[in-house]
């Protein structure tokens, strides 16, 4: 397996399309089309043909394209999967993926020819399944886990601005 070094990743909402644009000029390694958090439910449906139109005009140079698709269980977690199954994409980031039957259904969603997938673990059952999902990753094209910091720390209940400095021992 090759490993890319990824220094810089940024999500962009794909309900916005200057952002979209602008992200064509940065200088990232990665750039995220976000059809989860960022898009209201009321556009999901337009974010998600705007993304499949970005994608085939291009222009992202040498970035590594990946779209965050809503969670399979949504109402529209299915759609984004279905437009993104053969549109080119470097990669799909999946929300919310706790264990490796999730990663499974992910996989079988997106056939034997679709995009690497990338996994965002962002609850606390996630994180436990982190050893079984990495096992499962042997047959998929899991490629990336990535933390999902800011889900993560809401399910913990964890307070905004605290300090990490009385665990950085006990991580570290």
């Amino acid at each position: 397996m090759i490993l890319r070094r990824r220094r810089s990743a940024l999500y962009m909402p794909a309900s916005n399309p200057r952002a979209i644009a602008k992200a064509r000029s940065l200088a990232c390694d990665v750039v995220i089309l976000d059809l989860e958090d960022a898009v209201a439910p009321d556009e999901k449906a337009a974010a998600r043909n705007r993304v499949v139109a970005e994608v085939g005009t291009g222009g992202f140079g040498t970035r590594e394209l990946v779209v965050r698709i809503n969670a399979l269980d949504t109402p529209w977690g299915a759609d984004d999967i279905a437009a993104l199954r053969s549109i080119g994409v470097d990669a799909v980031l999946v929300p919310k993926i706790s264990d490796a039957v999730d990663l499974a259904a992910v996989r079988a969603a997106l056939g034997t020819d679709g995009p690497p997938i990338w996994a965002m673990i962002e609850t606390c059952g996630g994180v436990l399944e982190l050893p079984g999902i990495a096992r499962a990753a042997a047959g998929s094209r899991l490629t990336a886990l990535i933390a999902g910091t800011n889900d993560l720390a809401k399910e913990l209940r964890c307070r905004p601005g605290g300090s990490a400095a009385p665990w950085r021992g006990r991580w570290c």
